[in-house]
């Protein structure tokens, strides 16, 4: 077997680097600071972590990061036109009063 170029394991290195984040990676990924990724996992909100290599450390999977971000849109109104309070059929009253 031959062996590997420095240069081919630092790009599977660069490779495996991109499809794991770091808290810190990971909140500048979606914008938001590194504590509140803290609190989300506290809380066990926010997008899925898992912890990771003999210290523990809490790393984020990049695609699964971009599917809660698509499931965030999906979830709010602005950006999902099927949940628009605008385009939900009108209730209608009932005619009949309520027995006094």
């Amino acid at each position: 077997m031959p062996a590997q170029s420095p240069l081919a394991s630092s790009s599977a290195s660069q490779g495996l680097r991109a499809a794991f984040l770091t808290v810190k990676d990971a909140a500048d990924y979606l914008g938001f600071s590194p504590h509140t990724l803290y609190v989300w996992r506290h809380r066990r909100q926010g997008p899925p972590s898992f912890r990771m290599g003999p210290r523990g450390r809490v790393m984020y999977r990049r695609e699964s990061l971009d599917a809660w971000i698509r499931a965030q849109e999906l979830a709010d109104s602005r950006s999902n036109t099927s949940l628009s309070p605008l385009k939900a059929v009108p209730q209608q009253r009932s005619s009949r009063m309520p027995d006094a």
